[in-house]
């Protein structure tokens, strides 16, 4: 997977006029291009308050002393460095459709939508000096890499998510758990992953935010696992497990399916709102660059 087949040179600067949105800001070791909401000694100037007793001169405005004869305290904004981590569900699942099946082009294959999309927010990370973590899970784990901070490292990044295979399954709340002990440095926190796991995510998610990240999903499925499309009689065999079912895909079929679907979707969605988790259906139908451009801009994953 090299950088033209993922986006052109024009979208790159496209995204680099964008930013990670945060809705809190976490302090870090690194002067970054992000502004905390905390005041600071740093070059940019806030605001002005009121002197009090014990409050170091030298931050002290004299010129406005000089106007007004009352003494003021410059407020500066801190920059920090923003921490962010992108995890990839790897899982076989996410490698659907195959660019065969179903005659759906290689574009809503979820694999290759979903490594697109964790370069895209990677770039973006990296355009503003963002310290970056990126992570596939899979059945054995999680594959790290990062941390980085420069722009250059896209192509790092790319080779990355290049040479790795979406294979096997992925206990998503147990990784998640894992991932939460092991990361060092809580941050912004996107989870991309279709919730096709044999167990709950529930857990995963809230051992995440219980170590201080700040989790972002994008839920992430197929046109066909939306609103399947095709009737008849068919063998479905589940590419994880390897579970076989006859099944006669009619429209009443097709009614029970919808029926349970959303209530599974709505079921991750109205978790994510209670543990106020930033959550987004994403259908791999949807333009690439009107995702990252309007859609999560929209719904406040970028700004």
């Amino acid at each position: 997977m090299s950088a033209p087949t993922l986006f052109d040179e024009l979208f790159m600067r496209k995204l680099e006029q964008l930013s990670l949105a945060v809705r809190r800001i976490k302090r870090g070791h690194f002067k970054g291009e992000r502004r905390s909401l905390r005041r600071g000694q740093a070059v940019e100037f806030a605001d002005y308050r009121n002197y009090v007793q014990g409050d170091d001169l030298r931050a002290l405005d004299w010129n406005i002393y000089a106007r007004l004869e009352r003494p003021f305290i410059k407020l500066f904004e801190e920059e920090v460095d923003q921490t962010v981590h992108l995890l990839l569900d790897a899982s076989a699942s996410m490698n659907w459709p195959l660019p065969a099946g179903l005659g759906q082009p290689l574009e809503q294959n979820k694999w290759y939508y979903g490594r697109r999309l964790v370069a895209a927010l990677g770039y973006i990370a990296l355009s503003n000096s963002d310290r970056l973590y990126v992570a596939g899970l899979a059945a054995e784990g999680y594959t790290p890499w990062g941390p980085e901070r420069r722009r250059q490292s896209i192509h790092r990044l790319l080779s990355f998510l290049a040479g790795y295979p979406a294979a096997g399954t992925a206990n998503l709340s147990s990784i998640l758990s894992y991932y939460a002990q092991k990361a060092k440095r809580p941050g912004l926190l996107f989870l991309i992953s279709d919730f096709l796991a044999p167990d709950d995510y529930q857990a995963g998610l809230s051992a995440l935010q219980s170590q201080g990240h700040e989790v972002a999903v994008l839920h992430l499925l197929s046109p066909d696992e939306i609103e399947p499309a095709f009737s008849g009689d068919f063998q479905l065999q589940d590419v994880e497990t390897g579970l076989k079912r006859d099944l006669t895909i009619n429209a009443v079929m097709k009614k029970l399916y919808r029926q349970h679907f959303t209530a599974w979707q709505e079921g991750i969605q109205q978790f994510c709102q209670r543990r106020n988790i930033n959550y987004a259906l994403v259908s791999t139908k949807q333009p690439f660059e009107e995702l990252l451009l309007y859609y999560l801009r929209q719904r406040g994953f970028v700004r």
